[in-house]
């Protein structure tokens, strides 16, 4: 008879609803995300968040089930079934000239679950936030002694659901693949206005776009016991170049003018519409390897180098003139003794860095980002014999763009939280 805690089936059925009724909504305000999908938001955990996401050549966290989307090889190294859920968190400052503003948002950020299948492998499926768009700023300008304003904003983003497999083929060797469905909606909305004309017309012009479409990710990992308690990990991970299918549709309506600025601009006609426009969106091929150094229940370290070809991308016949990105990222845990009485002296410590040049390439000038990542694991006692909770916190001080060439500046911190559960499913206990 296949028995399982109550308690971890009751999460588990909160979690597939929360699931079913996941919506993603904006979680960024950054101006460059405008440009492509929106800002991809990556598939790491806030574990590996934490640590610079380093994720190519991480393979196990420590003495409990870590799930690792990034490269689906280490699937096969779950020893027991994992739940992971979670929420997103940030700060942004957005500065240009000598102007700045504050925004913030918040969302659920990840539900996966990670299932081992004795010593064939493992599988892992779940759902988490693929790409946001979230952008808004205005340009003034004035011809003659009339004020005008060009306002632009973007809202929505995309979904990434997937199901992996990994499989260990020999005591050194695994390899795995993801197989994924983005789907969601982009709006972009883009305005001509007069204020505090009340005798003008304003055009607002509202760009939709329905994605979706399949992706592949893969990965492979070599992982070798050395002395004294120590392990290395070798890994390589991608993603297959597919094209996402997109319906475009649009309506330009004429708005009246509002002298209040707490006032809402309500349309008056409209001017003209079309939907139903489909093209393909090509997205590029990425690579990604990494090492991790281990010393069993006590640290690890790491670091990762990534490329994607981004001067690939395009939307329809039309290339956006995006460049190839690249970048790295280092970092670790420390837990002081995984066996003490002392709480202070379980709980994971994780620090890193990392380093990116974005596809983006505007006024002559490349936008880069940089960050440093702080984060803790917190374990939490366990209610029921072989059950194991753990909360991981993550924090991403960090900074994209530039005030050169008369871009924008962004400074941010993002907050991520998960809670992760590890139970032994499908076990045949003597007793209840």
């Amino acid at each position: 008879m296949r028995i399982v805690s109550k308690v971890t089936v009751f999460v588990a059925f909160l979690m597939l609803a929360a699931m079913l009724g996941y919506a993603q909504r904006s979680t960024t305000s950054s101006p460059y995300s405008r440009f492509g999908i929106g800002e991809l938001r990556g598939d790491n955990l806030p574990q590996s968040r934490a640590m610079g996401g380093i994720s190519t050549g991480v393979r196990y966290l420590q003495g409990y089930g870590n799930i690792n989307v990034i490269n689906p090889a280490s699937y096969s190294a779950l020893l027991l079934t994992t739940i992971d859920v979670g929420v997103f968190g940030n700060i942004n400052q957005l500065s240009k000239n000598q102007h700045s503003e504050n925004a913030y948002n918040f969302a659920l950020s990840h539900i996966n679950f990670g299932i081992p299948l004795g010593r064939p492998g493992g599988i892992s499926f779940g759902i988490l936030p693929f790409s946001d768009v979230g952008s808004s700023y205005a340009i003034p300008g004035k011809v003659d002694t009339t004020n005008i304003n060009t306002v632009y904003a973007g809202t929505g983003g995309t979904t990434k659901a997937y199901l992996g497999y990994g499989i260990q083929l020999n005591k050194n060797f695994s390899i795995g693949v993801n197989a994924g469905y983005i789907f969601g909606t982009l709006n972009n909305i883009s305005s001509i206005e007069f204020p505090n004309d009340v005798g003008a017309l304003n055009i607002r012009t509202d760009n939709s776009r329905y994605v979706k479409g399949f992706s592949y990710d893969y990965g492979i990992q070599y992982f070798q016991p050395l002395k004294n308690e120590l392990s290395l990990t070798i890994g390589y991970s991608g993603t297959a170049g597919t094209s996402l299918r997109a319906k475009a549709s649009q309506v330009v309506t004429g708005t009246a003018t509002s002298v209040a600025e707490d006032e809402e601009n309500l349309p008056l006609d409209t001017i003209s519409t079309f939907e139903g426009q489909r093209y393909s969106i090509k997205m590029p091929m990425k690579h990604s390897i990494g090492f991790t150094l281990t010393k069993t229940n006590k640290w690890m370290v790491g670091g990762d180098f990534n490329y994607a070809k981004w001067s690939d991308y395009r939307e329809g016949t039309t290339d956006p003139g995006f460049t190839d990105s690249y970048g790295f990222a280092v970092g670790g845990q420390f837990t002081p003794d995984a066996s003490s009485i002392n709480y202070l002296n379980l709980i994971d410590y994780r620090l890193g860095f990392k380093a990116n040049k974005l596809y983006l390439n505007l006024q002559d000038q490349d936008i880069k980002q940089m960050a440093i990542t702080v984060g803790f694991g917190f374990p939490l006692a366990s209610l029921f014999g072989g059950t194991f909770y753990k909360i991981n916190f993550s924090s991403e001080f960090g900074q994209m763009g530039t005030l050169s060439n008369n871009l924008v500046r962004e400074r941010y911190i993002n907050f991520n939280l998960g809670f992760t559960l590890n139970d032994r499913w499908f076990v045949r206990r003597s007793y209840d």
